[in-house]
């Protein structure tokens, strides 16, 4: 069964061009207008990866994580910040391990911070954690 990612963005186009930027490379996709929505996907999916717009609608980004991070079963889940770089993203957001901006090379972005997500889980799979 293939890894499972969810893509969090009250953009149809921006869940749909990451969508299907995570299928072509082996993924599953769970995707979510908002954090509401992602938090119904979280109780039946725990993903490798999540990938989350910050301003939304119902629940924004930056609630979506504190919510990810306070259980157990999701809390090391990787989070990626999907942003627009006037969107009012607090720049001192530490809770992600990468931040894309929506308004540069989204695909280019989307892949360095998947190597560097998958080079974290490999040397922390290597130690045994």
């Amino acid at each position: 069964m293939p890894d499972v990612a969810l893509v969090v963005d009250d953009s149809m186009v921006i869940r749909h061009t990451v969508s299907r930027f995570l299928e072509e490379r082996g993924f599953a996709v769970e995707s979510a207008s908002n954090g509401m929505e992602a938090l119904e996907i979280l109780k039946r999916v725990t993903p490798v990866l999540v990938i989350t717009d910050m301003q939304m609608p119902a629940m924004g980004g930056s609630e979506l994580i504190s919510a990810i991070k306070s259980k157990p079963e999701t809390a090391s889940v990787p989070i990626l910040i999907l942003t627009g770089v006037s969107g009012g993203f607090d720049r001192n957001e530490n809770r992600a391990e990468f931040t894309i901006f929506k308004d540069i090379d989204v695909q280019e972005q989307l892949e360095k911070a998947l190597d560097a997500v998958a080079g974290k889980a490999a040397k922390a799979q290597r130690a045994g954690k």
